[in-house]
Parts: C-alpha cells; sequence; structure tokens
C-alpha cells in the first residue's frame, strides 16, 4: 500500500484476503479456546493415557519382580532337592529304631504288669 492512495489493486487485494486468512485462524483458536467440553475431554483423554502408561509400567515391574522371585525359590529348591539326593536318611536305620522302641515299650509294659 503507497502513502498516497495510488497502491496496486491486486496487492490490496492479496493484503486483504492474508488478513482474512490470519483473522478466520485466530477466531478458530479463540473457538477452540472458548470450547470448555471439548478441553475436558481433551484434559481427560491425556489423564487416561498417563493412567494406562503409569499402569503399564507397574505392571512390567512387578512381572520382572515376581519372575527374579521365581528363579530365586527354583534355585532354592534345586538346592535343597540336591541335598536331599546327596544325604539321603538311612531308611533301615529309621525302621531298626522304630522297631527296637516299640520292643522296649514292651518289655517296659510288662514289667510294670
Amino acid at each position: 500500500m503507497t502513502g498516497n492512495g495510488t497502491g496496486d489493486v491486486a496487492a490490496l487485494r492479496e493484503e486483504i484476503r492474508r488478513t482474512r486468512v490470519e483473522l478466520g485462524e485466530t477466531m478458530e483458536l479463540l473457538a477452540a479456546r472458548a470450547d470448555v467440553k471439548a478441553l475436558v475431554r481433551h484434559s481427560a483423554e491425556q489423564a487416561k493415557t498417563r493412567v494406562r502408561q503409569q499402569a503399564a509400567l507397574t505392571v512390567a515391574r512387578v512381572r520382572g519382580q515376581a519372575a527374579g522371585k521365581a528363579r530365586l525359590v527354583r534355585a532354592q529348591a534345586y538346592e535343597k532337592g540336591g541335598a536331599v539326593g546327596r544325604h539321603p536318611v538311612p531308611w533301615a536305620a529309621v525302621a531298626a529304631g522304630a522297631v527296637a522302641t516299640a520292643v522296649v515299650l514292651l518289655i517296659v509294659r510288662g514289667r510294670r504288669r
């Protein structure tokens, strides 16, 4: 636009078109800010997404801890099972002890009568 009023008509029309586009964009932004329902929905969606992400991270962490504990328990059970295999209880000695105890009890009862 020239200061003396002899501006190019095409340039003026282009400037008016750009101003209208900018005004339309500004109005859309203002309308979006004024739409409370949309803002609440957007906030709710963001919160839901954050909660889902945190839940997924927590589940992954708990599963990892459980898997670690399960490995530890399996290893301890394997160790205990191996110890029993290396040192089996002499069942014959246990049976002989039980028979001896029964004989002693029968003898003691017989003397009391």
